[in-house]
């Protein structure tokens, strides 16, 4: 074991390998920071490149553009209110409140600093518990990735708005729009009223800009124009990252443990954990009435959980060739082009390989620290701009993004049509975020409700008979009774008082 992680070091501390992972942070952040281009989108394009490289600056090229352009997805974010990914819009809302008090510097610094130790540490956890952690994602079946999908959708409900009923509308919204397309049970078109493009569904990235892009765009227009945002710079990065770690050590430690956990399972990922985290940060805080205001303890739970995730999506790829999101899926065939195929085996077999892998991510998460502060800094020049020149711009990115995902002119009907009903709904007090979510875990949630109906014939007690199903059941359900009583339950301590 030394000797490996030995070799594994030399391998990756060449002038080669350095100076890949140095382009391919600078090449992450740049990709991930210009609005609709995600970070699988940055990977894709890398593919080609990883062709002429041996296979250790190859893999350190595709898991150092994964966790910089991750990161720099909250820049637009914090700036724009465009999130880069759907695991960013659970905290969109934070910091872009933080931009409109004039603290975008604060938001994003934060966000980097618990994004650099989230991902340290999820690295950290892949190394010493891959194969437990993959043993623990072997268990999970359709029972078990039903409920957490519900977990997850429950969550934003919990936190994404002052009224739960108008979060359970918008929720339920986004699982409308994500109900269009073919039936996956009987293979029948649904609400697709002919158009051949909507087949497939609506693809949630043109649906993000809109809902994030367009409809911020359309009420600056109609209200603030001509207000410009005062910005507060943060200092010194090393006194800054000291005070927020010191400030929240325990939401950092918390959220990238449960962040791994959740990324190793195969079709959770960032996503849900960032919501889940984000959640239990504003349940355990001492201050929850300062959510949703701009405050920095919401960014640093679910920033950590973000980047933890990432590398725990790993696990089931090397261990079983399963990939946990679609960034490892590209990983997988490369390291397959390479000679290389996950198996339960590959510590032994190409041990030197995978522990050369993990000492990349730490690379890549320690220089993204400069380099992401450079990106802020630099980012602060956007906010610098008029508003009747940046809303424009804006428009032109969302247009250019939601093209981009299919290099169809449908998608940007699909980004203008949910930019104005995103519009109407933040007009009547109706949060966004939680319609994102139903739309990303729509599928999902029916796909895997579908599938154990038919395994247990019908009987919806067979979505408890497992032990962790039961256990995931158990806590979905008391929070959807939590949810339900908790505001007749305030006003009735209320009339007692």
């Amino acid at each position: 074991m030394p000797e490996t992680l030995a070799t594994a070091l030399a391998s990756v501390l060449t002038l080669e390998v350095l100076l890949t992972i140095f382009l391919s942070a600078l090449y992450g952040l740049f990709v991930g920071s210009i609005p609709g281009l995600t970070a699988t989108m940055s990977v894709a394009l890398l593919v080609p490149i990883t062709f002429f490289l041996d296979p250790v600056p190859a893999v350190a090229a595709i898991v150092t553009t994964t966790a910089t352009a991750i990161f720099a997805g909250d820049i637009p974010g914090a700036l724009l209110r465009i999130p880069g990914t759907p695991a960013s819009a659970a905290y969109v809302d934070e910091a872009f409140a933080l931009t409109q008090k004039g603290e975008s510097e604060k938001g994003l610094g934060t966000s980097l600093v618990t994004a650099v130790i989230g991902g340290v540490i999820g690295v950290l956890l892949l190394t010493l518990f891959a194969s437990q952690l993959a043993s623990i994602a072997v268990r999970f079946s359709s029972m078990e990735y039903f409920w957490l999908g519900c977990l997850g959708l429950s969550a934003a409900v919990a936190v994404a708005g002052k009224s739960v009923l108008r979060s359970a509308l918008s929720l339920l919204i986004g699982l409308m729009i994500s109900t269009v397309g073919i039936d996956i049970a009987t293979g029948h078109p649904r609400f697709t009223f002919g158009a051949i493009d909507l087949l497939d569904g609506v693809s949630f990235i043109p649906a993000m800009i809109g809902m994030f892009a367009l409809s911020q765009v359309l009420r600056t227009v109609t209200t603030d124009l001509q207000t410009e945002t005062v910005i507060t710079k943060i200092g010194s990065l090393s006194r800054f990252m000291v005070a927020t770690v010191r400030r929240f050590w325990l939401n950092i430690l918390r959220s990238s443990l449960l962040g791994n956990v959740l990324g190793a399972l195969p079709g959770a990922g960032a996503d849900i954990a960032a919501w889940i985290c984000y959640s239990l940060s504003k349940r355990f805080s001492k201050t929850p009435e300062k959510f949703g205001k701009g405050y920095e303890e919401g960014v640093a739970d679910a920033g950590a959980a973000n980047n933890s995730a990432v590398a725990g999506a790993w696990v089931p790829a090397l261990v079983f060739g399963i990939p946990g999101d679609s960034v490892t899926a590209i990983g997988i065939g490369v390291l397959m082009l390479k000679g290389i195929t996950p198996s339960p085996r590959v510590f032994q077999t190409d041990g030197d390989l995978v522990y050369a892998i993990f000492f990349a991510f730490i690379i890549a998460n320690l220089i993204m620290l400069p380099l992401g502060m450079l990106a802020i800094r630099s980012a602060r020049r956007v906010l610098a701009i008029p508003k009747r020149v940046l809303m424009p711009l804006i428009l032109a990115f969302s247009i250019l993004g939601a093209y981009a995902v299919d290099n169809t002119t449908f998608s940007i009907w699909i980004m203008l049509v949910l930019g104005l009903l995103a519009y109407f709904m933040e007009s009547n007090d109706i949060p966004i975020a939680p319609a994102i979510l139903g739309i990303v875990l729509g599928k999902v949630i029916e796909k895997n409700f579908l599938i154990t109906m038919i395994k247990t014939q019908g009987d919806l007690l067979g979505f408890f008979e497992r032990p962790i199903a039961a256990g995931l059941g158990v806590a979905t359900i008391a929070l959807w009774l939590y949810l339900c009583f908790s505001p007749l339950l305030r006003k009735w301590h209320g009339k007692t008082s």
